[in-house]
């Protein structure tokens, strides 16, 4: 059993600790946290031994996982790596793609696995669709929440759009032809509202909207490919398929939906389809992923090549919603 140690033990560090606590694929060590008080409170609630530093926890796992503020991810992972520990981080992966770059090379050298928390991967909803998605022309994605002074230290692409841009990524393969972004601060020294438009070498185009200041959250994506509709809703965890398939009016159910496409054409049914979704807890599942992948020896779900991709495109984003903020 893989002995884990967690670093951070903020919001998101105590449902790691958790759901730790909750799989057999790992030996809980313990868990280091800067703030002392916290870290008194979070080792009496759930009964986990706090470590005095970060040296200390590292020196006693062999997986090292990283639930601190973003600005200090690249410090903590860089301890970790130096010391041959394989690492879990959570998005984004560190605060800039040079960061990321370095990252990758030290994850390199010391021969360990590095898997990043993009949690939608492991969303039951994205998980049911994943088989339907092939080769999408137009994806679409609305990601909103109602306003949280937490994370308004970084721009909203950075705080959320990042989760549907490693989404996008996974599923296009191609080159990123052309980026375009704009984006608004109202209530923070960032953009709180932003929307990107990014076009592929393979013709895809997919239209990105992400808002800190909504009245109410929401977080779903639409896919578009040929025959075919797939609508995702990450919070409410729902999947919805629409297909279509050439079909002989005469041969045809009575009761079906058929589309007339006109003279010379072969009408086609519409098929509407709502997959099984698998009551599952993301988070546990990415994080018992990453032990197979370390005890099987095979890449991680989500690479450390995918964090830095998704950062990389995000700077791309940002720097493009600064060049059109300069415009106005």
């Amino acid at each position: 059993m893989l002995k884990i140690g967690v670093l951070g033990a903020g919001h998101l560090g105590k449902i790691h600790l958790k759901c730790i606590k909750q799989t057999d694929k790992y030996e809980l060590a313990g868990f280091y946290d800067a703030d002392t008080d916290n870290a008194s409170k979070v080792e009496k609630d759930l009964s986990v031994k706090s470590f005095d530093t970060i040296d200390e926890l590292i020196d006693q796992v062999d997986v090292v996982d990283i639930v601190t503020p973003t600005l200090s991810h690249f410090d903590c992972a860089s301890k970790a790596l130096k010391k041959f520990r394989h690492v879990f981080i959570e998005k984004p992966v560190v605060t800039t793609p040079e960061e990321a770059r370095l990252l990758i090379d030290l994850a390199e050298e010391a021969g360990v696995k590095v898997q990043v928390g993009h949690v939608e991967r492991f969303n039951p909803a994205f998980i049911a669709a994943s088989p339907y998605i092939e080769n999408p022309m137009f994806i679409e994605t609305h990601r909103l929440a109602q306003f949280n002074p937490r994370g308004t230290d970084v721009p909203v692409i950075l705080d959320l759009m990042i989760h549907d841009l490693d989404i996008v990524l996974s599923i296009v393969k191609a080159n990123i032809r052309k980026v375009s972004a704009s984006g608004v601060a109202v209530v923070s020294d960032t953009p709180d509202i932003a929307n990107a438009r990014i076009e592929f070498d393979n013709g895809c185009v997919a239209n990105l909207t992400a808002s800190r200041i909504s009245m109410k959250n929401m977080r779903k994506s639409r896919f578009f490919q040929r025959d075919a509709y797939i609508a995702v809703d990450f919070l409410d965890k729902k999947t919805e398929i629409i297909r279509m398939r050439g079909v002989d009016p005469a041969t045809a159910d009575p009761m079906a939906m058929i589309l007339d496409l006109g003279p010379g054409k072969l009408p086609k049914q519409i098929l509407f389809d709502q997959p099984e979704v698998k009551p599952l807890n993301a988070i546990q599942t990415e994080l018992e992923s990453f032990a197979d992948a370390i005890n099987n020896n095979t890449p991680p779900p989500v690479t450390i090549n995918d964090g830095y991709a998704a950062l990389d495109l995000a700077y791309r984003i940002i720097s493009k919603m600064n060049s059109a903020a300069n415009l106005i």
